[in-house]
């Protein structure tokens, strides 16, 4: 029976980690029996997991860390978890769970499927997507935003203990403010089916709000990159991507904008001032520069340097989605700042990256 599950949540995971529904190492999936939760190891893609690769957890252990009682302070907490989610993790498993694990093993249901389509976060991210998603899904749960990690599967926890039960197949759909959306289900279908039905939904709602969902195509870039990294000064090697003048997050969207572009781009013309005055501010150099002669995302690598572009012109998309719900609501100063400091994004990064 494990091994039909862990092919069944391959597949799904190969379905939704396509980047309609997730960027580079973000959402993740689940799949359980009474005894076993196998979640996604943390930092791997969606669309790159193999059934071997799951992560086995202890459902019994994994009860236990509910009543625990983690430290007051933030990286006291998470460290504590990690400590008790790690030690949940099966033998014959390799790799260090999702930090959501928690999260996917309180769900009854057997798929868990979360991600972060960036159709669902101009809702979750717009300042009136509260009352739209009442509207919308008046059968789903709407969580205000929680710092992702434990704090949030205690919130989602204590909703659905006082949820009432969803009958036969039908899907449990959570939306998380500023996050995403989980969807859990017993069968793949029922996965499927909801799904298809949130973004059918939404389609029609930025259809009758006259949004756009997608953004215009950019000029050419006439971006002076020898200048630009001039500039920027690096000790270490510096690999930068480039696109014509687009809209880009202008602050922080989601915890993944915040971990592959951070929170505030540069603006404005560059020069060396402006990056020391961004780095004196922020405590890191800038990882996007957007000027009127197009935008400019920096990385450790190509691949970093692509995803850093990716997810800033993402954002700049959520913001313009968010205008179908009255526009958007950045994070705030707190919940951002919990993210860069994070030791489980940095993780994610590193594995990832």
């Amino acid at each position: 029976m494990a091994s039909a599950l862990l092919r069944t949540i391959t597949e799904l995971s190969h379905e939704f980690g396509t980047g309609d529904y997730v960027k580079g190492g973000g959402g993740n999936t689940s799949c359980k029996d009474a005894d076993t939760v196998w979640v996604k190891p943390s930092g791997t893609t969606l669309g790159g997991l193999s059934p071997e690769a799951f992560v086995a957890l202890d459902r019994e252990k994994l009860d236990q860390l509910y009543a625990a009682t983690p430290p007051d302070d933030p990286s006291g907490r998470e460290a504590f978890v990690k400590d008790m989610m790690m030690a949940a993790v099966r033998g014959d498993s390799r790799g260090r769970p999702s930090v959501e694990a928690p999260l996917h093993n309180t769900f009854d249901e057997t798929f868990v499927v979360h991600t972060h389509p960036t159709l669902v976060n101009g809702m979750t991210c717009g300042k009136n997507g509260e009352a739209a998603c009442r509207d919308l899904f008046p059968d789903a749960l709407w969580i205000g935003y929680t710092d992702p990690g434990f704090t949030l599967c205690m919130v989602v926890r204590d909703a659905l203990l006082e949820w009432d039960a969803v009958p036969g197949d039908e899907a449990r759909v959570v939306f998380l403010e500023n996050h995403g959306v989980f969807v859990a289900a017993n069968s793949p279908e029922g996965i499927r089916e909801a799904y298809a039905g949130i973004i059918g939904k939404l389609r029609d709602a930025y259809a009758a709000a006259g949004v756009a969902t997608h953004l215009d195509p950019s000029g050419p870039a006439s971006v002076d990159v020898a200048a630009l990294l001039g500039c920027l000064k690096r000790d270490s090697d510096v690999f930068v991507d480039v696109c014509g003048p687009q809209p880009v997050a202008t602050g922080p969207v989601t915890p993944d904008h915040i971990v592959y572009s951070k929170a505030f781009p540069l603006t404005g013309e560059l020069s060396e001032a402006a990056v020391r005055g961004y780095t004196d501010k922020h405590g890191y150099p800038p990882k996007v520069i957007a000027t009127d002669r197009g935008i400019v995302a920096v990385g450790t690598s190509e691949k970093d340097a692509a995803l850093t572009l990716e997810m800033a012109r993402d954002g700049g998309l959520v913001i313009q989605l968010a205008e179908a719900f009255g526009g958007i609501r950045f994070m705030t100063d707190r919940a951002y700042l919990f993210i860069e400091n994070w030791e489980v994004e940095s993780y994610r990064r590193k594995v990832s990256g």
